[in-house]
């Protein structure tokens, strides 16, 4: 390994890449256009996860301060979030693949809400957006500009990413919901469409 930033740049590009792969999965309206982008999204993420546990395995079998070690200290704190990946996101992102394959057999075959709304699900897109917003300050430490060791940076810094964790939780959250809610099953309207019961 050269320098840690060649190490790091091609992770931040394939967890940035998953992040908005996974963004834009709950609007595809057709079953073959969700499946084939799921298995796009499904290699990324296992790619992204690759190439992160080899960069923090080799930092923690190198010895001194090597390359290696740079780029796994960087790489530290997206190392949780990608656990969360490797954990829950992998699994959904197979099951929503395999499941928008039972619907995939026509071109034009709609996606159903409830299909769209496990695209949507939090498990899926947050792990993976938090994952690369995460990977851009390892970016910025391993470049050598030293940002975050100025004075009064850290702390501002934690504070906007926080707001950005934050505000990406709420938002897959509410669409989440909202999908979830059109794939219900109307019971009112449904028993309106029976009519009355005649005794």
């Amino acid at each position: 390994m050269e320098s840690p930033l060649a190490a790091l740049l091609p992770i931040a590009i394939l967890w940035l890449a998953a992040g908005v792969v996974a963004d834009g999965l709950p609007r595809l309206d057709r079953a073959r256009s969700l499946r084939r982008r799921a298995g796009h999204l499904l290699i990324l993420t296992l790619v992204g996860l690759t190439l992160t546990v080899t960069v923090l395995a080799a930092g923690l079998f190198s010895a001194g301060n090597t390359s290696a070690d740079q780029a796994a200290a960087a790489l530290d704190i997206a190392g949780i979030p990608a656990l969360v990946v490797a954990v829950c996101t992998v699994r959904r992102v197979r099951r929503l693949w395999a499941g928008a394959g039972a619907f995939a057999t026509a071109p034009e075959t709609p996606a159903p809400y409830g299909l769209r709304a496990a695209a949507a699900h939090p498990l899926i897109g947050l792990p993976l957006q938090v994952t690369g917003v995460l990977t851009v300050p390892a970016l910025i430490a391993a470049s050598g500009t030293g940002l975050f060791a100025t004075p009064g940076v850290t702390g501002p810094a934690i504070t906007v990413g926080a707001l950005v964790v934050i505000a990406i939780g709420v938002r897959h959250a509410l669409r989440h919901s909202r999908l979830a809610e059109r794939a219900r099953p109307d019971a009112e309207r449904s028993a309106r469409a029976a009519g009355p019961l005649h005794v």
